[in-house]
């Protein structure tokens, strides 16, 4: 059969959607994967997490080159609605009919998820337990990186510039007394921006809490750090150029994130070469820390007098039209479908 990368081609299945407010990011994030593995000569199933071999839009059955065919997906300006997406299927759960046994007869799983399960390491610890191959970080490090409270709290203890924050469970009775504004009000294991809030002064607090409520009980307040906001990938544990993000308006949130033309990207940034060696090294040790696996995105904001202060760490960085990794790697000579073939064959 004929290599790619080294390897032989495969039946992969891309793993999309799921039951996450970021399910139609990931959905249009898997159908470029798909497109692009296809076109690489690989066998490839687009598969719902959560809809599984019930989705009547895909059809659960692998596609290659011969299909002539092209996936393709819209993300909406707003998070998908689902409740109504579970009131539409008669079972309880986040994983859909014949997902784990079609996952176990591919070569490998190609995760496009975002959030929820997908993200958590719920389901990388679910696959382990079934002999089933997948790509990026396992169940540890997606646990670690996707609880905001955990991964602050280990960035700090590795020497990483992180923004004060306090941890919060809604569940308790709790005293906002000592908020320090402005602040930035998250649920602490959601990501794409979802529930994010800044809050200005004390009478924006509570409505941003029930904001952020709606997605999860655990919130984190976080000091607003005020600067310039950047993204580092991480591939086969190096770091590729630097990425900068400046939002036309308002702040890097769901709809500037993944409507085109919402936002300006710059990669490689204009920042100093100090500033370029901060960040990525940074980032390389922010991936180690976590534990995270092939691939990863590590996102800052540098102050006026230069310091970063990491965010956060995905463990599963969008692969939209709009999304950072890719144009990272494109700057890095890595072209799209070279990029998502790394990682399937990692």
């Amino acid at each position: 059969m004929p290599l790619i990368f080294g390897d032989v081609l495969m039946k992969i299945i891309v793993l999309a959607g799921g039951l996450s407010p970021e399910r139609d990011v990931s959905l249009s994030s898997g159908a470029l994967i798909s497109n692009a593995l296809i076109e690489s000569g690989h066998d490839v199933m687009l598969l719902d997490l959560f809809l599984g071999t019930e989705n009547k839009n895909i059809e659960p059955v692998y596609k290659n080159k011969s299909s002539d065919f092209k996936f393709s997906f819209h993300v909406s300006e707003h998070e998908p609605d689902l409740n109504a997406l579970r009131e539409s299927v008669d079972f309880c759960g986040e994983i859909g009919n014949g997902v784990i046994e079609l996952c176990k007869e591919a070569d490998k799983v190609f995760m496009a998820l975002h959030g929820a399960a997908g993200e958590n390491g719920q389901l990388q610890a679910l696959f382990d337990l079934n002999g089933i191959k997948y790509t990026g970080t396992g169940y540890v490090g997606s646990l670690l990186a996707m609880d905001k409270d955990i991964s602050k709290r280990i960035m700090r203890d590795n020497g990483i510039l992180t923004a004060d924050w306090k941890y919060v469970n809604l569940k308790e009775e709790n005293d906002f007394c000592n908020v320090k504004y402005p602040c930035v009000v998250k649920p602490c294991s959601c990501g794409s921006s979802v529930g994010v809030t800044i809050v200005e002064n004390p009478s924006e607090l509570s409505d941003a809490i029930e904001f952020a409520k709606k997605y999860e009980d655990s919130v984190i307040i976080e000091d607003k750090i005020v600067g310039r906001e950047f993204s580092v990938g991480v591939l086969d544990s190096k770091a590729l150029p630097v990425i900068e993000i400046k939002p036309l308006s308002g702040f890097y949130d769901y709809k500037n994130k993944y409507q085109q033309g919402l936002t300006k990207e710059i990669c490689p940034a204009d920042i100093s070469r100090d500033i370029e060696s901060l960040l990525q090294n940074n980032a390389e040790r922010v991936h180690r820390s976590l534990r995270l696996g092939f691939y990863s995105r590590v996102d800052f904001i540098v102050d006026k007098n230069g310091k970063a202060y990491c965010l956060e760490a995905n463990t599963l960085p969008g692969m939209t039209p709009t999304s950072l990794l890719p144009q990272e790697a494109l700057a890095a000579g890595i072209s799209y479908n070279d990029l998502c073939g790394k990682i399937a064959m990692f």
